[in-house]
């Protein structure tokens, strides 16, 4: 009952804090927002991360370490696999699939794509509002390889190299981009600390033949311009207060600070049951639009004596509605305890 008390008292805290929230954090970097192209690349796509309010860059490793952290898949003892899907509404749905492969060295290898696609949308013009009778795509990629490595017992590092593509219509862009993370573990309550630089690359511009004439129009709203990547520094720490043979209790809190929008704070906990359910929540304070609590849960099962694990994540967005990532993720360590 006592871990019981300690969530009950954890929520209690977030739905304060939320009420709070416009009155301690002011939208400082506000005026940024828009500033970066590709924002696909902001969605969170690890179940356990989206159910957490996205403070996960501290956690231990698990499957989707290749997108929350990749000094972590270190952590990861087998090959391990991992698929995600996100659904934005209005039919627009986001996908990961990742695989972790641990070398003997203490390093991990990794690879993953990303894609978002938009499914069919009517081409629309200022005589034609209803529409034209065409129609056409939205669709973003990012494939990327990840490099990992254990530098000591309480030190890792880790960097994924991405290539980046999106195609709207006959209009196109590529770009690369970068993310550079290190995690630090101690002896005391697993207390972890982490950083990431996560989508750190250079300016891109959509390019294409069909610009339409200037009519009605200025002709310098025809140029495209170059925006950059959605980059963001992350810096996070996690705790594990309470930890038996039965249960434990973690509890994270991260600073978020991107190139396009205010910075902002991330607070959560995840309770879990003799590792094999996984109770998740957490809360984002100086974001538009998310102001109401993540939430979501794992669990863990096994087929032929290896674990699979199924999680999902509900995010209550105040302009999209709820948003749903559900996760599937198999290992093919008999002895993986994550």
């Amino acid at each position: 009952m006592k871990n019981f008390r300690y969530i009950l008292l954890f929520t209690v805290a977030l739905l304060s804090f939320s009420a709070a929230n416009a009155q301690l954090l002011p939208n400082f970097g506000g005026q940024r927002a828009g500033l970066s192209a590709l924002s696909f690349l902001k969605n969170d796509m690890s179940p356990r991360s989206a159910a957490l309010s996205g403070a996960s860059v501290a956690l231990g490793g698990d499957a989707y370490s290749l997108y929350s952290n990749p000094a972590a898949a270190t952590d990861v003892k087998g090959l391990t696999i991992a698929t995600t899907n996100l659904s934005l509404g209005a039919g627009v749905n986001q996908s990961f699939v990742s695989v972790i492969m641990p070398q003997k060295n203490g390093a991990a290898i990794g690879a993953s794509l990303n894609v978002l696609n938009s499914g069919k949308m009517d081409v629309r013009t200022e005589f034609q509002p209803e529409g034209t009778g065409e129609q056409f795509y939205v669709m973003n990629l990012a494939g990327a390889m990840t490099y990992s490595k254990k530098l000591s017992d309480m030190f890792s590092a880790g960097v994924s190299f991405k290539f980046v593509h999106e195609q709207i219509a006959e209009y196109r862009n590529s770009t690369v981009a970068v993310d550079v993370s290190f995690l630090y573990y101690t002896d005391y309550k697993d207390l972890k600390f982490a950083v990431m630089v996560q989508n750190f690359g250079g300016n891109s511009a959509l390019s294409g033949d069909d610009l339409q004439v200037s009519f009605n129009r200025d002709q310098n709203s025809l140029e495209l311009q170059d925006y950059t990547v959605p980059t963001v520094f992350k810096l996070g720490a996690s705790i594990v207060p309470v930890k038996t043979d039965k249960h434990s209790l973690t509890a994270i809190a991260q600073l978020n600070h991107p190139n396009d929008n205010a910075e902002n704070y991330r607070l959560a906990a995840e309770y879990e049951y003799l590792k094999l359910l996984s109770l998740r929540a957490g809360i984002k304070f100086n974001m538009e639009g998310q102001q109401l609590p993540t939430f979501g849960f794992g669990v863990r099962t096994r087929a032929g004596g290896y674990p699979i694990r199924i999680d999902y994540a509900a995010n209550p967005t105040q302009f999209f509605g709820f948003q749903h990532t559900v996760g599937l993720s198999f290992s093919f360590n008999k002895l993986e305890e994550r």
